[in-house]
């Protein structure tokens, strides 16, 4: 099967009410090309949006959320982005904020088929507000549950056109991991080889989860 495609045909695949997987933080690994051509070839709206910071004012995600096409955003970090720090004015229950490293382990849960996991971060603080809590071994832990997409874009350094990916130093961040909790996962790569190019030690995400491969537009 042939994985390769525009960016155009494979966001097509975003339907209104999905839940969109981002990869990037700040702009490192942040998949540009793709956010672009859901802003400018896409209608698809009603969408909840999880990223870890939803870009900065230079990135696309914000022009996106400009044309209200954002319901709801989970994230860590929103202080880049003006759009998303308004929508939790406007809202509260429009956005939900997690501890980093919480975001980043629900969505490998969500990935792994695990409903929920319990952590001892943000006890005692507003993030346990409404979550049950419990006693392990004399320490408590609220319980935080897994988050999963119907479509992911992630970026690569280099993909084969099988879908094995390379993702080059921080560019991993989130991207890794949501490429696995997601029903499509659309990767744009930097550069794109045969398959087999690739050497094996350096694929960061098989191809087995990659649905879509698109030639990204930038650096």
């Amino acid at each position: 099967m042939d994985k390769i495609m525009t960016a155009e045909e494979a966001v097509k695949k975003v339907k209104d009410g999905d839940t969109l997987l981002v990869g990037g933080f700040q702009m490192a690994g942040s998949p540009e090309t793709l956010i672009k051509a859901l802003l400018e070839t896409s209608t698809a709206k009603d969408l909840t949006v999880i990223s870890n910071d939803t870009g900065t004012v230079d990135s696309n995600m914000i022009k996106v959320m400009k044309q209200g096409r954002v319901v709801k955003v989970h994230g860590s970090y929103i202080g880049s982005n003006p759009m998303t720090g308004q929508m939790l004015i406007d809202d509260a229950n429009s956005v939900t904020l997690y501890p980093q490293g919480t975001l980043a382990e629900a969505i490998r849960c969500g990935g792994a088929g695990i409903a929920g996991f319990y952590t001892p971060v943000g006890v005692g603080t507003m993030i346990e507000n409404g979550k049950e809590k419990r006693t392990f071994n004399g320490r408590e832990y609220i319980l935080e549950m897994a988050l999963r997409g119907n479509v992911a874009f992630v970026k690569a350094t280099v993909a084969d056109k099988f879908g094995n990916c390379h993702m080059r130093g921080s560019s991993k961040n989130f991207g890794a991991v949501m490429a696995r909790a997601a029903d499509y996962v659309i990767v744009e790569a930097r550069k794109i080889v045969e398959t087999g190019e690739l050497d094996p030690e350096l694929v960061t995400i098989p191809g087995i989860f990659i649905d879509a491969i698109v030639q990204s537009e930038g650096k």
